[in-house]
């Protein structure tokens, strides 16, 4: 027989702390002070009569091999006869049960007609912590909401009685043909939004040809995300650059040898940013954080939770070590001014990613269609345009978006949260469906346009003069606007 719970339930404090994940124990005890999330999760799990089973909290914001890598074998203690341990009774709250009537009433599939559609129905559906990990940007969400509407400064200039019967959206990103100018960006925490996590990404990505960058802060496993791709399908690697070379080397070589096609370095989190309706749906579980006098940071939600591995010490030096590493291209992913493209370039790295990490950082940082406007006519200049490959990512909803970008000079972009509302109000179907709603988006966009191909998109074909006046009125977005989640002050506590 293995450990029972009442062996576990002895070990609940900080001197000794075991917990149960996927029916094996484990001795946490050294790893509490290092825990990114804090202590204080893991001694909830730990701190009761017999042992509780901590999966349901540990699955959505760590990937299942998770212990096996991180945690030294000795720590590893075994199974744990399950029917010993004392299930959690949960009272439904009103809260869910609202929730699960609104899952009743949702609309069908076919009702979305857009990628703003997904997200309506994914605010209505979802858990109240897992949206707003997801929707939430940083400070007053000023970033967040301007990528989207700085799209709306830039109008077309088409072009007429052009042979456009005939429509090819196909391109290459570094190296790889697709048959649509996006990939799918790095979002980290599938599974809050859907049991089955980044893989659902993968086989849509794979239905529809293109390019999925795999996060370092997955639901799912690197490798169960590799394992779920098919035949000749690419996928780039996200990579948070871990305060341990040696970490950071191993999980870059394992990239490799695993098959990856790109590595995006990501630059502009040496902190992490402010996003408080993340911060504040956390909230909801207090008590032993002030009882035990813990001293630890609870106020950053999920973000937090996952995060505090990340460098704030990197820097332009470690870019030749990264060279001397791996033969992946190197993109550096978040730049956000000329000087650092041009920089990149000198640096021989083979791309940027002009993104502000989806408003989620810095606020007040400007849209990345905004730089990408500044950074191709300096490329251009000094003949460096085929020197290095320019994406951008951050509020494209729309396939006009796809080709405004093209216009400006990006090689394609990045679509990361509209995907995961879609799994997460849908699921496969539903990432599906927002895929190929764009690219019939994409096919009429360029045929109204009067461009029969990708390499047809130049710049004499938008009006780009409002796109770097901030206090430009466009015409409002209704769409945009209904599906806005506002932020909120916070709310009176209830007196008993």
């Amino acid at each position: 027989m293995g450990l029972t719970g009442q062996d576990i339930a002895k070990h609940n404090s900080r001197e000794s702390c075991w917990v149960i994940v996927h029916g094996k124990a484990y001795d946490v005890t050294e790893f509490l002070p290092e825990h990114p999330g804090g202590p204080k999760i893991i001694l909830k799990y730990a701190c009761s009569f017999q042992g509780k089973d901590a999966t349901e909290e540990y699955e959505p914001i760590h990937p299942p091999d998770t212990l096996d890598k991180y945690l030294d074998k000795s720590k590893h203690l075994g199974e744990v006869d399950m029917s010993t341990v004392e299930k959690e009774e949960k009272e439904e709250s009103p809260e869910e049960a609202e929730r699960q009537e609104r899952i009743a009433r949702m609309p069908i599939l076919e009702q979305c007609y857009n990628l703003m559609d997904f997200e309506a129905v994914a605010r209505s559906v979802m858990k109240k912590t897992a949206w707003a990990y997801y929707s939430s940007g940083a400070d007053d969400e000023i970033t967040m909401r301007e990528n989207h509407s700085a799209f709306h400064k830039i109008w077309f200039r088409p072009r007429i009685l052009v042979d456009v019967e005939k429509i090819d959206c196909s391109t290459t990103m570094l190296g790889t043909k697709v048959d649509i100018p996006f990939y799918v960006t790095a979002t980290a925490l599938g599974k809050l939004g859907h049991p089955e996590g980044e893989v659902v990404l993968t086989r849509a990505a794979k239905k529809h040809n293109v390019v999925q960058m795999i996060p370092t802060l997955a639901s799912c496993s690197f490798d169960e995300i590799m394992d779920a791709a098919e035949g000749d399908q690419v996928q780039w690697m996200q990579l948070y650059v871990n305060k341990d070379r040696a970490i950071t080397k191993k999980i870059v070589q394992h990239a490799e040898s695993r098959g990856c096609k790109g590595l995006f370095i990501t630059v502009d989190a040496p902190q992490l940013g402010r996003r408080e309706k993340d911060m504040r749906s956390k909230f909801t579980d207090v008590g032993s954080n002030v009882q035990g006098g813990d001293k630890t940071d609870n106020s950053q939600g999920a973000a937090r939770a996952i995060s505090s591995f990340i460098d704030p010490a990197l820097s332009w030096k470690d870019i030749p070590w990264f060279q001397s590493i791996t033969k992946m291209p190197i993109i550096l992913k978040g730049v956000q001014r000329v000087e650092d493209v041009i920089r990149a370039v000198e640096a021989g790295v083979q791309g940027v990613v002009l993104s502000n990490h989806g408003g989620r950082q810095l606020d007040f940082a400007r849209s990345g269609v905004e730089v990408l406007a500044e950074v191709m006519p300096v490329l251009r200049e000094r003949n460096w345009e085929d020197r290095i490959e320019v994406y951008v990512d951050g509020g494209v909803r729309r396939a006009t978006d796809i080709i405004k970008a093209l216009c400006l000079g990006a090689k394609g972009v990045g679509i990361g949260r509209p995907f995961l509302y879609s799994m997460s109000a849908y699921g496969q179907p539903g990432v599906d469906r927002a895929m190929q709603l764009l690219k019939d988006e994409m096919e009429m966009g360029m045929r109204l346009i009067g461009c029969s191909s990708v390499d047809q998109l130049n710049p004499t074909l938008i009006d780009t003069r409002g796109l770097s006046m901030h206090t430009t009125s466009v015409p409002i977005d209704t769409l945009g606007l209904s599906i806005y989640d506002p932020l909120v002050n916070p709310k009176a506590k209830a007196m008993l």
